[in-house]
């Protein structure tokens, strides 16, 4: 491993960031080769590495082994699941999230991303930009990551020629610019060979931009959750009821966004009571504030009736209930999902059942295009949906708030994750239409 030390690591800022591309096109290789030149690979791991690539005949360590991790993995040459890896310069600290190119894993592209500060998608030179290529522009714009990455990548094989990295790169840049994506840093790469990937390529004079790495250590983290509306979905009821604790009755979660102080006016929800927090617990200690990410027990002046899936917010920033949900989604099930579909809606820690009262449109990837009224939604299909809960929910604008903005649809009959959906996120505005489950019979 490098030499960072623990003092240099607690100064320096934390990138989530997530790779995304078509197949073949390297992420596991970029990401391999990423660990191996910033020197974030064990002596053990890399040993591993070679015996496997050996086995395989090749002369070289392949590094795309040291990110797929799953043997079915190992065995087809292929990445299936999100692999998670965590590393750290002497500039900034890493939590990386290697996601599959196949069509079919788009759901984890989805997942991989959705924490995600900046996505690194990544282009076959020889391909340009294709269909999934495009798919995973709209998820990085519809999840809102604020930086993308464009990845020119096998450069090696296309003679290092800078027309063809300018010409992929400008019309990458105008796609994502239509769908909304704030930048686009494109850099032409060879993961293989490490060009541009740590070190700046010996190839390609013609390129004055960042590596890739230099591009990660410099970007500026400036989503601060700690400043965003404050929100605490309640996983736990703790009441130990014992001698030395017979009144004891406090929430347990974790801080999905912003600050929570002692002596703050609280509403819980959806019910609208208020109290005033008493006390905040923090691994057993008690403190005057928590923060975003923070796993506390709140305790409260007022014996209020409150469970699991009840969500605290400050009582002067809440967010309105409702029964009519509306956003755009990615379908990620094989099943599609159509207009009448009976499903369970879960946000945050809450979870209730709910009805598809409309899908307005579905979006064409080629040109950006909406299909009005499709009906249904296919696997990896982007989408608009109305939805109608049994029960109000609390629901944040995804704009605002990330985690307390989105939601997942669920099958009832076996618990399949059918849908992942964005509150009010949208390309374009959908033509007002007529409810036709309004008259299908549920009453909520």
């Amino acid at each position: 491993m490098g030499t960072t030390t623990t003092e240099e690591l607690s100064a320096t800022t934390l990138l989530r960031f997530a790779t995304a591309g078509s197949v073949d096109d390297g992420k596991s290789t970029l990401v391999g080769r990423l660990l191996h030149d910033s020197k974030s690979v064990l002596t053990d791991q890399l040993e591993a590495v070679e015996r496997a690539s050996a086995s395989r005949g090749q002369e070289g360590p392949d590094l795309a082994l040291l990110t797929d991790g799953l043997r079915a993995e190992r065995e087809q040459g292929i990445t299936i699941d999100v692999a998670y890896r965590y590393f750290a310069t002497p500039r900034r600290r890493f939590i990386l999230a290697d996601t599959p190119g196949h069509v079919q894993y788009t759901r984890n592209m989805v997942t991989g991303a959705s924490t995600a500060e900046l996505t690194v998608i990544l282009v076959d030179a020889r391909n340009g930009v294709v269909e999934q290529t495009r798919r995973h522009a709209a998820i990085a714009a519809l999840l809102r990551v604020p930086h993308v990455v464009l990845a020119v990548n096998k450069m090696d094989l296309v003679e290092y020629r800078e027309s063809v990295f300018a010409a992929i790169a400008e019309e990458f840049t105008a796609y994502a610019t239509e769908l909304g994506v704030p930048e686009v840093t494109a850099i032409p790469i060879s993961a293989l060979a490490g060009d541009n990937v740590v070190e700046p390529s010996a190839h390609m004079d013609w390129y004055g931009g960042p590596t890739v790495l230099e591009h990660l250590e410099t970007v500026p983290v400036s989503h601060d959750l700690a400043h965003c509306h404050a929100r605490l979905p309640v996983q736990y009821v703790i009441r130990p009821q014992t001698a030395e604790h017979p009144d004891y009755r406090g929430y347990a979660g974790q801080i999905a966004a912003g600050t929570f102080r002692v002596g703050e006016e609280v509403t819980v929800l959806p019910s609208g009571r208020t109290s005033r927090i008493s006390a905040i617990d923090v691994l057993g200690r008690a403190v005057r504030e928590a923060w975003t990410t923070q796993s506390v027990t709140v305790l409260l002046e007022d014996d209020l009736d409150i469970s699991r899936g009840d969500l605290l917010v400050p009582t002067k920033d809440a967010p309105p209930t409702t029964q009519d949900v509306e956003a755009t989604v990615c379908h990620v099930a094989d099943q599609p999902l159509t207009v009448g579909h009976r499903v369970l809606i879960k946000h945050g820690t809450r979870t209730v059942k709910a009805i598809v009262k409309d899908i307005p449109s579905r979006l064409t990837l080629d040109d950006l295009s909406l299909h009005p009224h499709p009906g249904q939604l296919a696997a990896n299909d982007i989408g608009r949906v109305k939805i109608r809960t049994a029960e109000p929910l609390p629901v944040d604008s995804y704009a605002d708030s990330r985690r307390t903005g989105s939601f997942i649809l669920i099958d009832p009959s076996d618990g399949t994750t059918l849908t992942a959906g964005m509150v009010g996120e949208s390309f374009a505005s959908p033509e007002p239409v007529k409810d036709p489950a309004e008259e299908d019979g549920w009453d909520f």
